[in-house]
């Protein structure tokens, strides 16, 4: 796979000694265990799969570059280029500045812009009508474009279904920039819905299944499915495709669910079902499909606690969060500053969408075993940072270059 340039501040070397050993060891890609620490007191648990994924690398690679070879031009980017602070502020000192906030809502006024303005797209892509307007002021839309090349695959998708006359729901966050340019991108080719979990979906079917009056599901689903969309003739055939940072198995489950409805309906066997139900497959992106199975791999060991590093408002580090919350104490921070003490640290409760102070987070016994992952826009030196702030709580900060020498030999 291609490497890619990323700033060294980004780098960790102690957990690229472990990434490179573990690959080297498990080329496949079968081993989904978890990397033991093992600190004395402090055990640590590290996920196999975790941290910068192709389409991060890649899009802090083109956005770095345009920085540095515009010098003294006015750069801009749509919004967050990745949900990750650090990152995100790190172009901001540089002088790149947001032309939206990740909700959409505009910061700076398109008339402010000019023909010679640099514009990036973010790693999430942006909508048509957002490609249109930069174009009728002059600024070529793709020019600096960082989209992930698996947002793009899920557009292709779409289109290849909407082609043979399917409708598309996709699975995902409404609100989210993914999400929202996916829709845009759909809905120029099929009719298309988004549902954002289980509990939409089971309503969706019920319009499916006429069990639900028709004209209920404008109000329902307002704001979430394409102009002109008809839900008496636009739900007789349909395919699902998802936001690739959503939950593995909840997409799953939901395109399960309509398929049974599209099949109980219709009184298709499993041999016809294609009639009306496109195999889609799953349009996860890899490194959401590997950071949660190796998740899911590092839930089968015995330990105290969990913590997920990464930005708040990233939703393939929430569903990390998911995950660990299912078995285990879990506290979601967006870097080692969060660790106050041994005993006190802030952390994120997404669910609530508020940032909590609790205390006594580390039980008061020896070992403690820890697991540790991050999301896919999460920095590895911010992972670094946190082993080394947890390592500082038991006076052992000088075990993490012992350890990187271990690995490396």
């Amino acid at each position: 796979m291609k490497t890619f340039n990323v700033p060294v501040i980004y780098r960790s070397p102690l957990i690229s000694a472990i990434k490179q050993q573990r690959k080297q060891q498990d080329r496949m890609k079968k081993d989904f265990s978890p990397t033991l620490l093992d600190f004395g007191p402090l055990r640590i648990l590290l996920a196999r799969h975790f941290g910068f994924c192709y389409g991060v690398e890649n899009a802090i690679e083109i956005a770095f570059r345009t920085v540095e070879e515009n010098e003294g031009k006015r750069i801009f980017l749509l919004s967050e280029m990745i949900h990750n602070p650090q990152v995100n502020n790190d172009l901001l000192s540089r002088g790149v500045r947001f032309l939206m906030d990740t909700s959409g809502r505009q910061l700076i006024p398109w008339e402010d812009l000019r023909p010679d303005d640099i514009v990036i797209i973010p790693a999430f892509g942006t909508t048509l009508e957002i490609e249109s307007r930069l174009q009728s002021l002059g600024i070529v839309p793709l020019q600096y474009n960082t989209t992930c090349p698996f947002v793009e695959r899920v557009w292709n998708k779409a289109e290849q279904i909407g082609a043979k006359e399917y409708t598309v729901i996709v699975h995902g966050k409404p609100k989210h920039e993914e999400t929202r340019a996916t829709f845009s991108h759909s809905r120029s080719h099929t009719p298309t819905v988004v549902v954002k979990d289980m509990e939409q979906t089971h309503r969706l079917a019920a319009y499916i299944l006429g069990e639900a009056p028709a004209e209920n599901f404008y109000e329902e689903f307002k704001g979430q499915y394409s102009e002109g969309f008809d839900v008496n003739k636009h739900l007789q055939r349909v395919g699902v495709v998802n936001q690739t940072t959503m939950l593995a198995s909840e997409t799953q489950a939901i395109a399960d669910y309509v398929k049974q409805s599209i099949q109980q309906k219709y009184g298709l066997a499993e041999d016809r079902i294609s009639e009306r139900f496109a195999d889609t497959r799953d349009t996860l992106c890899y490194a959401t499909n590997d950071n949660q199975t190796a998740v899911t791999g590092m839930l089968e060991a015995e330990a105290d606690l969990a913590i997920v590093v990464g930005g708040y408002n990233s939703s393939n580090t929430s569903h990390l969060v998911e995950l660990c919350e299912e078995k285990l104490p879990t506290y979601f921070i967006s870097g080692e500053e969060k660790l106050l003490s041994r005993n006190e640290l802030l952390h994120y409760d997404f669910h609530h969408h508020q940032e909590l102070h609790s205390f006594q987070f580390l039980p008061e016994k020896e070992p403690v075993t820890l697991l540790l992952t991050s999301g896919a826009s999460c920095p590895d030196a911010i992972v670094e940072g946190v082993i080394r702030k947890l390592l500082s709580f038991y006076g052992l900060e000088e075990k993490v270059e012992e350890t990187a020498a271990r690995f490396t030999n």
